[in-house]
């Protein structure tokens, strides 16, 4: 099942193409993400990631509670497999 979930952006800056990518948290699991469709976006924000991309922000209390609910499905599982 691939879910968008909720993370805390900890680093943005552009990578070696230019794209605007960023370290984001996802309740301690620590993933790189392409934050270009949120340019916006600033380090302790919360964005929805969808496999590998931030399609939005987010507030930090909405953020919680879906990581809660998820935590709670048993689907936070997906997120421990290691990167490519």
């Amino acid at each position: 099942m691939c879910l968008a979930v909720p993370g805390l952006v900890t680093r943005v800056g552009d990578d070696a193409l230019g794209v605007l990518m960023g370290t984001v948290s996802f309740g301690g699991i620590i993933k790189e993400v392409c934050l270009a469709c949120v340019p916006e976006v600033k380090v302790g924000e919360y964005v929805i990631v969808h496999v590998g991309f931030a399609i939005s922000t987010v507030s930090e209390a909405e953020a919680r509670e879906v990581f809660k609910a998820l935590e709670q499905m048993g689907e936070l599982e997906e997120l421990d497999t290691p990167e490519p």
